[in-house]
């Protein structure tokens, strides 16, 4: 999946080895309330819209893949993220902060309790991540990102977009949403560390509701370290690097080919008449341009340009 200024896009290689792209426009809450687009809350709403989007290019490929029948359903899709939430919480808020009493027997500083409790949330998400890097399909979805990671080097070095030249090029990106994971994990160990140490339910609530705002300031400091030439800020986003070598695997040529497409769909027609397109994406670029572009006018997708609505929908 990858999402450009106005498309979002997904591409799925089919059973029958043919590379199937949806594109949709970007329709984010920050555009209709633009007091979303502000410092702290962009980074929430970010959170939720790329959870969002994730899900549903999760739902897209199972069904590309002949896995499910149909897209979720909206009443679904809240349902999954309910879901999810949940287990989240339970497994990085009640687990670490229930377990933190057991310090009781070293200190009764509140301070250096919710510290312990921060230790041990940081643990449990680096346990759980290396866990499950370990499952075979799980393997083979961290090769995607890591084709993911390749193809956006590529296109920031401003080389061609061919498997070749992608191949060269790292897995590791300084502005991958595992990074920001992680930063969320320290965040919040400082958010909370000076909160007291109220009975169990308090201290959960507590968590639950300034996660929003451990998410918020994680965003801008991620997005503060992206722009920084600073060598100190470079050192402090090294852990991030580090931890996408679990996230992240070494991708197929095939897989490249994936991520090439997906990249491809969401660069503005400009982009796209510099880096060519494939002949056969030629022939669905004249299907959604309609019968008054014939394939063999079609040099680019900038040919179409006029057309562009028609690509919001699905190719």
């Amino acid at each position: 999946m990858m999402r450009g200024p106005q498309l979002v896009a997904t591409a799925v290689r089919e059973p029958s080895g043919k590379i199937s792209v949806q594109t949709k426009p970007v329709h984010s809450v920050g555009d209709r309330w633009p007091i979303l687009k502000k410092p702290l809350l962009r980074g929430v709403v970010s959170l939720y819209e790329s959870l969002i989007l994730g899900i549903k290019s999760l739902s897209y490929s199972a069904q590309m893949a002949g896995e499910e029948d149909e897209q979720l359903s909206d009443k679904e899709m809240a349902g999954t993220i309910a879901f999810a939430f949940a287990m989240a919480v339970v497994l990085f808020v009640v687990i670490p902060t229930g377990a933190a009493r057991f310090f009781h027997t070293i200190t009764e500083d509140p301070v250096f309790l919710n510290l312990m409790e921060g230790v041990l949330r940081l643990v449990i998400f680096l346990a759980y991540i290396f866990a499950i890097s370990r499952m075979d399909g799980i393997y083979r979805v961290f090769q995607y990102h890591g084709a993911e990671h390749k193809t956006i080097h590529a296109y920031e070095a401003g080389g061609p977009l061919t498997v070749e030249n992608v191949q060269r090029f790292s897995r590791l990106h300084p502005r991958c949403g595992t990074a920001f994971l992680l930063i969320v994990m320290v965040v919040s160990i400082f958010v909370f560390a000076f909160l007291g140490w109220p009975d169990l339910w308090l201290r959960i609530a507590s968590r639950v509701v300034l996660l929003p705002v451990v998410a918020g300031i994680s965003y801008e400091v991620i997005r503060f370290a992206g722009r920084s030439t600073n060598p100190v800020v470079h050192v402090a986003t090294l852990p991030g690097l580090w931890l996408q070598k679990i996230t992240t695997n070494p991708p197929a040529d095939e897989m490249i080919e994936v991520a090439i497409q997906s990249l491809l769909a969401v660069l503005p027609p400009e982009e796209r008449a510099r880096m060519g397109w494939p002949d056969e994406d030629r022939e669905a670029l004249a299907a959604a341009c309609g019968a008054a572009v014939a394939v063999e006018d079609i040099k680019d997708r900038a040919a179409c340009a006029a057309a562009e609505p028609a690509l919001d929908t699905k190719n």
